[in-house]
Order: structure tokens, then sequence, then C-alpha cells
């Protein structure tokens, strides 16, 4: 399963899929991506609301099910060697770029702890709406560390989101659960905010380590890099959970468990398995077609995520709730909106720069 990358780099051969299997795949790590974007939070929230308490190990599920992504690459190295023969290597992860990526691992961590504070406090409503500012801070941590160019529609979406978010904000005294106080609430929104912000570093943080790599980047080798940012994510959490003695906590927990002992483990391993649907089928994505789809399928997922915490949780969605979506919705569309226009014109130039040479 070697697919080209886009990237500056390429391979010197590129063993490319069939139409079909191609389509096949996309829809594949489309509905994955669904599944892991909508069921991740859910599962996530519903950990706490039935009786968890444990933060260190909800976030630790976030990233824990990284085994699961050991049967890709398996497949991928099987249709490899089928294709290049005994030569084919079974990891293609120089040093260089095993250090970047431990150290994208660690931050990772650190974000999922930010974000599993949040859940523990924030309704699902309302912490999938913060962590829609993320597309502002990717912007802006884009524009320092890969040069990324400002449009008047960047510019509009980071605007529209950090409204969004305010209006969130002053709303905390009728959204906070009741057993919380103001200062808990807030806590968990700020945490939830630092997480949005913190993965808006992680992602230009993660094409400036593709630029910067020596290798050619190809759908294999990114597996492998989320594998190795994933084990370091699991590996911070995990130093966390043994010095918050989570790992002796989580039988106590699972026999107060509100559904009971045997649905508490259920609800772990699916929540694991969840958040790897969500990583893996983003990583699909954009490298069988590209990182804008993968954006767009999580933006257009906001709204499917809000209506299920509604239908599961009764969480409340009064008035200052639909502002604040119809607010990230329209920064999210501006945008992509944005990013199409410069996609297009682009492949102009291009066109005329050919046309011109010849």
């Amino acid at each position: 399963m070697e697919i080209e990358a886009p990237s500056s780099h390429a391979p010197d051969k590129n063993y490319k899929l069939n139409k079909t299997m191609k389509k096949t795949l996309i829809i594949l790590n489309c509905v994955m991506l669904g599944l892991g974007n909508c069921g991740g939070p859910l599962i996530q929230r519903l950990y706490f609301i039935k009786g968890g308490k444990r933060i260190w190990l909800s976030c630790w599920l976030q990233t824990a099910g990284w085994p699961f992504l050991l049967f890709p690459l398996l497949i991928s190295y099987a249709y490899r060697r089928s294709k290049q023969g005994s030569t084919t290597k079974l990891w293609s992860v120089q040093p260089r770029l095993f250090l970047s990526c431990a150290f994208i691992g660690v931050l990772t961590g650190v974000d999922d702890y930010l974000a599993a504070n949040g859940v523990s406090r924030l309704p699902v409503t309302t912490s999938a709406l913060v962590i829609a500012t993320q597309l502002a801070f990717t912007a802006g941590f884009a524009f320092l560390l890969v040069k990324q160019k400002f449009t008047p529609f960047i510019i509009n979406s980071i605007f529209l989101l950090s409204v969004g978010a305010v209006v969130l904000a002053f709303h905390s005294s009728t959204d906070r659960p009741a057993h919380e106080s103001n200062l808990q609430y807030y806590t968990g929104f700020f945490m939830t905010l630092g997480a949005s912000a913190l993965y808006g570093f992680v992602l230009p943080l993660m094409e400036l380590t593709c630029r910067k790599s020596k290798q050619v980047i190809t759908y294999s080798l990114v597996m492998e890099m989320q594998l190795v940012i994933s084990f370091f994510a699991t590996a911070f959490c995990t130093i966390g959970m043994l010095i918050n003695h989570d790992f002796m906590a989580i039988a106590r927990e699972a026999r107060a468990y509100e559904l009971g002992q045997s649905k508490y483990y259920v609800t772990l391993v699916v929540s694991a398995f969840l958040w790897q649907f969500f990583f893996l089928g983003a990583i699909g994505v954009t490298f069988l077609v590209s990182a804008l789809l993968s954006g767009i399928v999580i933006a257009t997922l906001l709204p499917v995520t809000e209506s299920l915490a509604v239908l599961f949780f009764h969480e409340r969605f009064p008035v200052e709730k639909g502002i604040s979506l119809t607010l990230s919705l329209w920064g999210f569309f501006s945008y992509f909106y944005g990013e199409l226009r410069e996609i297009k014109k682009k492949k102009k130039e291009a066109e005329l720069l050919s046309i011109s040479s010849t």
C-alpha cells in the first residue's frame, strides 16, 4: 500500500492502487474518521458522567490504541514486499525523524491531558465548539512555522471562531453542570482552549517535520510516524497514571461504575478504538486525497457531534450555543472556501507557466 504523499520529495517508484481500490480506501477512511470524530468525544464524556473520575486514564486512552496501527502497517508491508521483493524494509522511520516524532508525541500527550480535563468538566456540545477554535491556532502557527499566507478568508475564519468561543465563555453561568462551580467550569473551558491551541501548534509542526525530512513521505511512513507519536504520547500519560495511582484504581472504579463493571471495561476499550479510528482516518484521507478533504470531513461532522450529544446525554442547546455553532461553521466554510480558491489560483498559474514555457 505504497501511496505517494503530497510532498516535494518524489519516490523513485510509486506503486499506485487501481481506481476501484483507491475509492474504496477513501470511503473506508472517511467512515473511520467520521466514527472517531463523533464517537471519541461522546464515549470519553460517557466515562465521566457515569462515574469515571480518572483524568490521566481518560487521556491515556486517546492514544493507547496505537497497537491497532500494527495491522494496517503489516498489510502495507505485505503489499510492498509483493512488489519490491525481499529487500523491503519492515520499518522506514530513520533516527532523526524518529526523535522529531517522539517530541511531537510528548506534546500530544500534554494535549490529551488538557482535552481530557476539559471533557470531564464541560458538556460535549460546549467542548466540541471550543475545539473548533483549533483552526484559528493552526493558521497562526502555520504562518510562523511554515510561512502560511494569510488570506482574507483565513482572517475572517479566525475572527468568527474567536467570537464563537467568547460567546460560550459568557454563557458559562447557565451551561455548567449543577455539581460544578464557576471555577471548575472555567478551568475546563480554558483547558479545552489550551488543548485546541496546542494541537493547533502540533499540526503545523508535523507539516514542518515532513518538509524537513530527507525521507520520501509515503502513506506507510506516515502511519509509522503516527505509531511513534501515539507510543510516546501514551508513555507520557502512563507516567501520569503511575504517579496518580490510576492503574491501581481501575478495578475499584469499575465496581462503582453506574453501567456495571463489564460495561466499564467495554467503555475503555471502545474509547481507545474510536480515537485510533480518528487518527488513522485523518491520516488516510489526507494522504489518499488531501489534508483539505480531511479538514472538511471533520468540520462537516461538528453538527453531528452536537446533535448526538443532545440526543444521548440530553444536554441543553440554548440560543448561545446555536450562535456559537453558526459562527464556527461560518468560520470553517470561510477557511475552506478560501483554500479552494487558492488551489484553483495556483493551478491556473501552473497552467499559464506551462503554456508560456512551450
